[in-house]
């Protein structure tokens, strides 16, 4: 089975500390690879955990918090420095593209590559990237400015040939296309092979839902319904739960409740605020309501199946 593995590079909340990097991760589907969030020292993260700066082909971003974007800049003006040529695509709320063009203006003369905006209308639930092998959709949130999260989705793949049953009806490699989606076979002598002789189902498609910074919304479990891996910020415990409605946060109990309520295969909990020089709280909390769940940290890879 083809990698999808969501890479950890920062998972602390605005305040630094010496423990955890401001937001960030790398979604490797594929072999594509996607950055999500952007904060303050990424690309150093990039290069400890060994993920290929040339290779990410796009950045989504889920908000303009400084602990979430801060960092896109500085990796821009690396990407130049290394020579990239592949054209990089940047999805974030409208209000970014001006910013980020005044940055480059000043900062990243001369690329010798195309940064290419996208606008993100982050009160929608909609398809915002597609290619051939999988979508990724906005996820509205509740948080003090426009946020979304980012839904990455495979698309369900063709079956696959029985090869034992193509050599034994003979049948011509030209019409194994046909049969992947789905045609029968007939034989020289009038027999009608079903198309379910001569293939079998492909692995199940899988998807990881990203929820950045929120307030408890309690229908968000509707729009990540089942995905096999859910990361949802838990910045707080629950005895901060009037701080995390006051600063629209959310709780490692109201992250895990989305979680039991989407049953979703894996929770992921972050965005840890700086008050915790031990977060076990948060994953004690989180296990009680959704036993499957696990904390993040730096240079953590986690497989999505």
């Amino acid at each position: 089975m083809e990698p999808f593995r969501i890479h950890i590079l920062g998972c602390g909340s605005a305040l630094p500390t010496l423990k955890h990097n401001a937001s960030s991760q790398v979604v490797d589907i594929r072999g594509k690879l996607f950055m999500v969030d952007c904060g303050e020292g990424t690309q150093v993260q990039l290069r400890r955990s060994r993920v290929s700066f040339t290779r990410v082909q796009a950045v989504f971003i889920s908000h303009l918090h400084g602990d979430h974007c801060l960092g896109l800049i500085g990796m821009i003006s690396t990407f130049g420095m290394l020579g990239r040529t592949a054209t990089l695509h940047v999805y974030a709320p409208c209000e970014f593209e001006r910013m980020l063009q005044m940055q480059m203006d000043m900062f990243c003369k001369g690329l010798e590559f195309e940064v290419v905006f996208h606008a993100v209308d982050t009160t929608q639930h909609q398809v915002i990237y597609e290619d051939k092998s999988l979508t990724v959709a906005s996820i509205p949130l509740e948080h003090r400015v426009p946020c979304c999260g980012f839904l990455f989705r495979e698309k369900p793949l063709l079956p696959h040939i029985r090869r034992d049953m193509i050599d034994c009806y003979q049948i011509p490699i030209s019409q194994i296309n046909n049969i992947k989606n789905g045609a029968d076979w007939t034989t020289e002598e009038g027999e009608l092979v079903k198309n379910s002789r001569l293939t079998y189902p492909a692995a199940a498609p899988r998807s990881y839902a990203y929820c950045s910074d929120t307030r408890y919304i309690p229908t968000l479990h509707q729009l990540v319904k089942g995905v096999d891996v859910l990361y949802h910020e838990s910045t707080y415990d629950s005895e901060h739960e009037a701080r995390a409605k006051l600063y629209y946060h959310s709780t490692a109990a109201q992250a895990a409740q989305v979680a039991l309520d989407a049953g979703v295969g894996k929770l992921l909990l972050g965005h840890y605020s700086a008050r915790y020089d031990d977060e076990s709280v948060i994953l004690r909390e989180a296990q009680k309501i959704f036993p499957n769940s696990f904390l993040t940290a730096e240079e953590m890879i986690f497989d999505v199946k």
